[in-house]
């Protein structure tokens, strides 16, 4: 399984792919932390980590699934000349509940925020398992995708491992930084809401047979991010003046 280190050209493949399960992993990453946001702080970190290790799980067991997994993509009935296939099925069954969800969070998101925070911490600890769920439905559809593309780039196993393997260490280790920076800029968050949105139309139009590339996405997300943060740096030149 580890004959590939001794390879040159196999590490080339193991860096770029690394570099695309961080890239694939980040709209995952940014839902998990906008969701644990509602519980009590001494929940989010736990809740975070317990996510993103399912993520990890649920990618291994899959990559270990090959043989399986190709089996989701063979056609099961035709949608308007389109083959709709159980791959296809989990992508448009999850991007429509990644809408409903996000839609759910941005309108939490314009409620009053005055409201007992006692109370509000107590209902959201019996929200815990709840999310967990949501999480490990989601991580499901994210896994999937994040899973063959590392099919697509490479057909060594032990690449395709180590590579989601580093990928989720390294967004476990700036999990907490990316939740604190949602959590700090109002305006941020509801911006990495609109993304999760523009996620799950893509979802949804790639389990009907429209696929767009991935490029296109990452670079409208990148540029909207440049926008935000010189908007960012203007508004706290404004507070020091």
């Amino acid at each position: 399984m580890f004959e590939w280190m001794l390879q040159p050209e196999s590490w080339i493949a193991f860096s770029t792919l690394t570099f695309l399960e961080i890239v694939l992993g980040i709209d995952n990453l940014i839902f998990i932390s906008i969701i644990v946001d509602r519980l009590p702080v001494s929940q989010q970190r736990r809740t975070r980590i317990i996510g993103l290790s399912l993520a990890l799980i649920m990618r291994i067991i899959l990559l270990f699934s090959l043989t399986w997994l190709m089996g989701l993509t063979a056609p099961l009935f035709e949608i308007f000349t389109n083959s709709i296939s159980i791959r296809d099925l989990i992508l448009i069954i999850g991007g429509g509940f990644l809408l409903a969800k996000t839609t759910l969070e941005i309108h939490h998101a314009f409620e009053d925020d005055t409201s007992n925070t006692q109370s509000k911490n107590t209902q959201a600890k019996n929200q815990m398992a709840l999310l967990l769920l949501q999480i490990v439905a989601l991580d499901m559809v994210f896994s999937l995708d994040s899973v063959l593309t590392a099919v697509g780039m490479t057909q060594e196993l032990g690449i395709m491992v180590c590579a989601v393997v580093v990928a989720m260490i390294f967004m476990m280790a700036f999990a907490s930084s990316v939740h604190q920076i949602i959590k700090k800029y109002p305006t941020l968050k509801m911006l990495a809401l609109s993304f999760l949105l523009l996620i799950g139309m893509v979802l949804i139009g790639e389990g009907f047979g429209l696929h767009i590339p991935k490029g296109y996405i990452y670079f409208a997300i990148g540029f909207s991010l440049t926008v935000e943060f010189l908007n960012i740096v203007a508004r706290s030149s404004r507070k020091k003046k």
